[in-house]
């Protein structure tokens, strides 16, 4: 039988021949995830089977990530429980301040996740992971609590779309505004439960970050999961992070596709995701006059080197507007440490903006960030859901690194191009 991406994976971790789309299978797992909000609840039912230890301490990794450095007392008492589950029971792969780091670029840069992997997460955007030709998908917290029991998870099949990518993309074009224009072109229910699976030429011209940006939002068109295949810059980036042996799956040449896009890469413009949803796209032609209040620019979706080179690029010798709030955050340690040393840090203050530790606190209207009323933000994080960063009655407008430094610069939406 003739198998996606995907499908192969999940059958090689089911023990199967084959398996097709739409069928129950129990596969086993190589890395449950979980973070300081969705541990807690999935430590809770773990304790509650009165188990003594995990299936495989080297197989779970928890980052407190969300509400880090701790924002108040209930954040503090989460990440309590959490350490303390840690230690007991001798879980390997913990990263808390000072190690810390957002999940989903900590995890690929630690070398945890390679091809072929089967990762499951408490964590919607887990799917990033597909970048690395792994299988990974977000679950709930009874799931993760299983997961750590059993090192097993249910799956059904999911059945699959291909997008054919050629060409290059433009000087200011990125993996996210990519994936905003795929978005944008099948909606936030295109993908449901489907993999969503990249080919084609175009490929090549795609930086392994690029590749992390356009998996991470394959939820936001409700994916599965997102999947590239494997290739000399995959391989390479495994090599340089990570020691795990790794497998590489291809798609069979008459695999079935529920649907195929075929995707010109140089027609692809800034785009920029309007509010209330991922789906509601513009290309930076189109944007209009859009006054702002704040940009921030990090997030599991854009906070790796190249989006704060990209950043540094135009901010560099420039200032943020005045009365906008500019906020930076690296997407971990590793990162904001090498940021400084190559002056992007020193750029991002010169230029009045902030810098913070790495943390997910504006992208869920945590901490770091928050909307007041009838505020506008730009930003580079995965979603723009009504009062997703603050306020109800706020607004937030998804881009790319370029467009949002460019739009901290002029004070609204602005073209990268024109500065």
């Amino acid at each position: 039988m003739a198998m996606t991406m995907t499908q192969k994976i999940l059958a090689k971790h089911a023990g199967l021949e084959s398996v097709r789309s739409g069928q129950l299978i129990e596969a086993e797992l190589d890395m449950i995830l979980g973070n300081d909000i969705t541990s807690p609840v999935a430590i809770n039912e773990f304790e509650k089977l009165g188990l003594d230890n995990v299936f495989h301490r080297d197989k779970i990794s928890i980052v407190p990530d969300h509400f880090t450095p701790n924002k108040d007392i209930k954040a503090a008492e989460q990440c309590k429980l959490v350490r303390e589950f840690v230690k007991n029971k001798k879980i390997s792969n913990y990263f808390e301040v000072g190690q810390m780091g957002i999940e989903h670029c900590l995890l690929p840069e630690k070398g945890l996740v390679v091809a072929g992997d089967v990762v499951i997460g408490a964590d919607s955007h887990t799917c990033t992971y597909g970048a690395l030709g792994a299988f990974s998908t977000g679950i709930g917290s009874t799931d993760m609590a299983a997961g750590m029991a059993t090192g097993k998870c249910w799956f059904k099949v999911p059945s699959a779309i291909k997008f054919i990518l050629n060409g290059k993309p433009g000087k200011w074009v990125s993996g996210k505004d990519i994936i905003l224009h795929i978005i944008g072109e099948i909606g936030v229910d295109g993908a449901l439960y489907k993999s969503m699976e990249f080919e084609g030429q175009g490929i090549k011209y795609l930086s392994m970050d690029d590749r992390f940006t356009i998996c991470n939002m394959a939820i936001e068109a409700g994916g599965k999961n997102g999947i590239f295949p494997v290739d000399e810059k995959t391989i390479e980036y495994m090599k340089e992070h990570s020691k795990k042996e790794w497998m590489e799956f291809n798609a069979d040449e008459d695999a079935e596709y529920e649907a195929v896009y075929e995707i010109d890469l140089s027609k692809i413009r800034p785009t920029v995701s309007f509010p209330h949803l991922p789906d509601n796209t513009r290309t930076i032609d189109e944007v209009g006059e859009v006054k702002i209040d704040q940009v921030v620019i990090g997030s599991c979706t854009n906070g790796r080197l190249s989006d704060l080179r990209i950043a540094a690029k135009i901010l560099r010798g420039k200032k943020v507007h005045k009365g906008i709030r500019c906020i930076i955050i690296p997407g971990t340690q590793n990162i904001y440490l090498e940021a400084m040393k190559e002056g992007l840090i020193k750029d991002f203050i010169e230029a009045g903006a902030v810098v913070s530790t790495p943390t997910c606190g504006p992208c869920l209207g945590g901490y770091m960030g928050i909307l007041a009323k009838e505020e506008r933000a730009v930003s580079t994080t995965n979603r723009n859901f009504v009062g997703r960063m603050g306020h109800v009655e706020s607004e937030v407008y998804l881009a790319s690194p370029a467009v949002a430094a460019a739009s901290a610069i002029r004070g609204k939406i602005a073209n990268p191009e024109l500065l």
